[in-house]
């Protein structure tokens, strides 16, 4: 078969870290992993996607479905997700016994509510299932290059890519399935992948091809191209991969370093080859996802115990009235001869009290059914669909850098929106923007780096506004002074001490002319080498090291290259370090070490890691500088900053043959102690260590993210006092709206004739003061008024009057006993429109009392801020405004805002210890004799 030509040039893949090799001068080659026994069934043959058409090896395809339902599925999903609610089931039941005569309303009061808030909520989940079917065109349509018979590579959509086939990817393109890493435009078959989809994660993970396959590194070569493998089903796991390649009558073990996953992206590679392996839901990300579940917010799933709570009152309510309805029946019935005891009607007969009590039982359900409200969840749902219209055009939530506004992908979960209860995060979590700069070190016991970080820069802004508050100087440039004239806190730097223009270096924001004299401030350096490391932490350590004088400049399989800048010679020299082996970070070793030999045949243990880890490995004389060091990283730790300790160790030759002898034996082991022996071996190295110092990178926050940031009031308006105090206005209000109306309209005639009001009047007349006094509460509550408000609240009871005179103009047939009820009945009675004055009034006067005490005497942030602007104090004295401003937020105390709390109170010690030392000074200065 062709093979690839030699490449003497150097590439910029020699730029990746210690993780991604396998150093293979002293460590072997590891065997084939023995495949045996269930979950090790999956054979591919490469280059061979017609071998897979028949079982057992017929695969699934690449196409993939994201969506919930489809045309069969939909309508009786649908109606059970709906269902499945609490409150529609129990509407469902009522609307259907409204069908019955025993119903006291018609039976489209109930049907028609239902209808439209089942019906809403189905048309939403049809949209958002359709939106999901749509992004699943759009992936299944995207095409890549697939290898033809001939040699050559044509473009295929994603869902046609089979099993078996040899795709290439070119940089900045997704990989259509899981593949197996062939060769890369890299001349040791890496490449940089970037898994945000997989893990979130934004650091590009170095992946690496087999040795074997670096020669098929062209169209061409592929031609003649057949190889097996043989490896694992499918499963769910995105960290392993175990299978084995047969190629060329050899056997070579396969590894996850050397998988590239579907949705992952290629990164600074212009292209790599590689073999399907899994495809469509095979793959380890689509096994990972599940059928979009039905979700609900805790509100909606709290509104169903509610429904419980309600529908257990109601049935006891509804056994209340049916039992005593029979025992009227049973016992006053028979003297009411209005209703003929003699020839009684089933619902009203002596002799059968209980049949009585169960009909009208039935019929309590459905004429106190209200108490469950119906209405409220079709406001719900229609607030919902507006709400996520509303956050799709939110010109706020639009990313400008990318290009992508913000997608309510289903609506149901709105209300959970910014309902932040517990925050568990390591550092700022994802309020950085993944990228870290150098800013200090600690070498020796001594402290190096005098720029602040974002968290000292915030203290010392806060305290500058303090300060100023208190009448302290502050100068243009935002330094704090005391009353000595001493400079206290530097807000910002803008350059050296010289006040030189500082030019950017990026990952590296070092000041310090102690180690730098000056030189990186007028250098500028190239950025091109960073972005091939995985990780902006690796790549601030370069940036930094560069800048110090050893630049790293390339790295083959078994060495590292430095290239000193300020030798003692005063020449630029380029130094080997061969790697001998790399000891990986782990969670749970919360340290790494690398083991070299560099020129002078010297071996070497060079170990970074957690403060609290290396210390416990320190030799009796490499602690020379533990007391310095944990002082500094305990101030690099209180401004925010990630820190790291160093520290080495000199090995003998001896001492690490025998050692790497017993490690390599660790190494190729295959069981379940696997990583304990692995663990022990590095733990029999990593010891007897000698501190050097400790690194402080500053992980830098986003754009725009405030320097002190505010959390919002929680349950404001939901907690369990303002509840209750709500439940009773509710009760009073339906008391005085209902006992009020019969006092007011019982013995009073409603019309000119003298006639008094029918129930039809009296009910109507009731709802119109439910209308009123609901509208007038809701005003009181608002803060602030804008049109939306005033159309609202007013067009509401507008509506209602608008109803009442339209439905009553219908025929008799349709509008029954509300015929003309307005223009006849209602609007010609002055005690109709005096009813609803007084009803109104006494209804909210209550709660017009409650505000007036409230705010006069407990006033809440806004009704202070209202009064400000009303009487225009924020005019005439700006920092009364600022202050009440800030005092209407709750400042937060975690993650960033609590370093700069702290940051703020260690300052303000150190600042009152001082004024208190001057203080002392001048006190003892002035009882002196010379100034006697």
């Amino acid at each position: 078969m062709a093979r690839g030509r030699i490449r003497s040039k150097l590439r910029l893949s020699n730029l990746y870290t210690f993780g991604c090799l396998r150093p293979s001068t002293l460590e072997g080659e590891d065997p084939p992993h023995p495949l045996q026994g269930p979950g090790f069934t999956r054979t591919v043959f490469c280059n061979q996607p017609h071998m897979h058409k028949k079982k057992p090896l017929r695969y699934r395809s690449n196409y993939v479905s994201t969506t919930r339902y489809n045309l069969i599925t939909f309508f009786p999903k649908s109606l059970y997700e709906q269902f499945h609610r609490a409150a529609n089931l129990y509407f469902l039941v009522a609307a259907i016994l409204s069908v019955f005569p025993l119903s006291p309303f018609n039976k489209w009061s109930m049907i028609a509510p239902l209808v439209f808030v089942v019906g809403l909520s189905m048309m939403k989940e049809a949209l958002e299932d359709w939106r999901r079917f749509i992004q699943d065109v759009k992936i299944n349509a995207r095409k890549t290059c697939v290898h033809k018979t001939d040699g050559g590579f044509r473009q295929r959509k994603w869902k046609k890519v089979r099993v078996g086939d040899v795709v290439k990817v070119e940089k900045d393109e997704f990989f259509p399935a899981d593949l197996l890493l062939l060769s890369s435009s890299y001349e040791d078959g890496i490449c940089y992948v970037e898994t945000m989809n997989l893990d979130g994660e934004t650091n590009l993970k170095v992946k690496r091809s087999l040795e074997a396959s670096l020669a098929l590194d062209d169209d061409v070569s592929f031609r003649n191209f057949a190889a097996t493998i043989r490896c694992e089903d499918p499963n769910p796991n995105l960290y392993t991969f175990v299978g084995n390649l047969e190629y060329e009558r050899q056997t070579f073990p396969l590894s996850p370093n050397h998988i590239l996953l579907r949705d992952s992206k290629l990164r600074n590679t212009a292209y790599v080859y590689g073999v399907v392996v899994f495809t469509g839901h095979d793959t380890k990300v689509m096994q990972n996802s599940t059928k979009s579940p039905s979700k609900r917010s805790r509100i909606e799933r709290t509104m169903d115990y509610i429904i419980y709570t309600l529908l257990v009152l109601l049935i006891l309510i509804s056994c209340i009235s049916s039992s005593g309805f029979a025992w009227e029946t049973e016992f006053h019935m028979p003297k009411m001869w209005y209703l003929r005891p003699d020839a009684p009607e089933d619902l009203t007969n002596p002799s059968n009290p209980i049949y009585a009590g169960v009909v009208h039982l039935i019929t309590a359900l459905l004429l106190y059914g209200y108490l469950i409200p119906i209405s409220l969840y079709v406001s719900i749902e229609i607030v919902k669909v507006w709400q996520a219209s509303f956050i799709n055009q939110d010109l706020r939530m639009y990313d400008d850098e990318s290009g992508v506004p913000a997608q309510a992908r289903t609506s149901n979960l709105n209300e959970e929106l910014g309902q932040v209860h517990t925050i568990l995060s390591d550092k700022t979590g994802t309020l950085t923007c993944n990228q870290m700069d150098f800013l200090k070190c600690s070498i020796a016991g001594a402290s190096y780096g005098v720029r602040s970080s974002e968290v000292e820069v915030a203290a010392a802004k806060q305290m500058a506004v303090d300060l100023e508050e208190h009448g302290e100087m502050v100068t243009s440039t935002g330094s704090t002074w005391d009353s000595s004239g001493t400079r206290e806190i530097e807000v910002e730097s803008g350059g050296d001490s010289n006040n030189n223009p500082r030019v950017h270096v990026k990952g590296f924001g070092f000041e310090d002319n102690r180690l730098m004299n000056g030189n990186w401030l007028r250098e500028s350096q190239p950025n091109d080498i960073l972005q091939f490391f995985q990780s902006p932490d690796e790549a601030s350590f370069l940036a930094a090291a560069r800048e110090f004088g050893f630049e790293f400049c390339k790295r083959t399989q078994s060495s590292v290259f430095i290239r000193e800048r300020f030798s003692s010679s005063g020449q630029i020299i380029e130094r080997e370090y061969k790697v001998l082996n790399l000891l990986e970070f782990t969670s749970k070793r919360k340290r790494m070490s690398v083991i070299v030999r560099d020129e002078e045949g010297q071996i070497l243990l060079l170990c970074k890691g957690a403060d609290s880890i290396i210390f416990d490995r320190l030799a009796k004389n490499g602690r020379t500088y533990l007391g310095p060091t944990t002082r500094h990283l305990t101030e690099y730790g209180e401004a925010g900053l990630r820190t790291l300790a160093l520290a080495y160790r000199r090995l003998d030759e001896e001492e690490y043959t025998a050692w790497n002898t017993e490690f390599l034996k660790a190494k190729t082991s295959i069981g379940s102690d696997r990583d304990e022996l692995l663990e022990k071996g590095s733990d029999m190295i990593e010891k007897e260590l000698i501190l050097v110092g400790a690194t402080a990178v500053e992980d830098k926050l986003q754009k725009g993210f405030p320097a002190l940031y505010q959390q919002g009031t929680k349950n404001l308006f939901f907690d369990w006092s303002r509840i209750l105090g709500w439940m009773c206005n509710g009760v009073y209000s339906s008391l005085v709206i209902f006992f009020l109306n019969i006092g007011i309209i019982y013995s009073q005639a409603f019309r000119e004739g003298g006639q008094t009001a029918d129930m039809d009047a009296v009910g109507t007349t009731m709802f119109t003061c439910i209308i009123w006094a609901v509208n007038v509460q809701i005003a009181l509550t608002m803060s602030h008024f804008t049109w939306i408000q005033h159309v609202l609240i007013w067009g509401s009871i507008g509506l209602w009057y608008l109803f009442l005179a339209l439905f009553g103009m219908m025929r008799p047939s349709l509008s029954g006993n509300i015929y003309m009820i307005l223009d006849e009945i209602l609007a010609p009675a002055p005690i109709y429109w005096m009813a609803t004055l007084l009803v109104t009034v006494a209804a909210v006067l209550p709660y017009v009392a409650h505000i007036a005490f409230q705010r006069f005497l407990n006033p809440l942030d806004h009704h202070i801020i209202q009064e400000i602007k009303y009487y225009k104090r924020d005019v005439e004295d700006a920092r009364l405004w600022t202050r009440e401003g800030s005092k209407a937020r709750e400042k937060t105390k975690i993650g960033f805002t609590a370093r700069v709390d702290a940051k703020i109170r260690h300052l303000r010690s150190k600042l009152n210890k001082k004024q208190s030392n001057l203080s002392h000074f001048l006190a003892q200065d002035a009882m002196s004799p010379r100034s006697l």
